[in-house]
């Protein structure tokens, strides 16, 4: 299994803020952030950190860089939670689900929802495989 690019609770904050505006010079990273606001410098390394850990570029703007990120937040999530599901369910998806629908207390509402999501996907893969059968 590919090792997901770990991100510290500062960088995952950066990141987010990244994800949300495409791209930023440190000085709106710092202006998005909530109070207390980090130093310009404390920033500026945590996205040089990013650089470096290949998951964030950057565009010569003026004396100073405009930062975007390189991976889509979708695609992190992803590898996110595959160690998630690796390292804590041993590789199950049902041992996954069953642990947040157990543990949080979800409304009925919720849980009706994840159904619906549910069924909606076993149709779909049902469909595709009776598909490719008659093909």
């Amino acid at each position: 299994m590919k090792k997901n690019i770990e991100l510290t609770k500062a960088e995952s904050e950066v990141m987010h803020l990244l994800w949300n505006k495409g791209e930023a010079l440190v000085q709106d990273l710092v202006a998005e952030m909530p109070k207390p606001k980090p130093a310009y410098n404390t920033v500026s390394t945590i996205v040089r950190i990013l650089e470096q850990k290949g998951i964030v570029g950057h565009k010569a703007h003026g004396r100073s860089h405009r930062y975007y990120p390189l991976i889509k937040k979708e695609k992190y999530a992803r590898g996110y939670m595959k160690d998630v599901m690796h390292n804590f369910f041993g590789n199950s998806v049902p041992e996954m689900v069953s642990f947040f629908t157990q543990q949080e207390n979800l409304s009925v509402k919720e849980l009706e929802t994840i159904k619906q999501l549910i069924e909606k996907e076993l149709h779909e893969k049902k469909t595709t495989n009776l598909q490719k059968r008659r093909k």
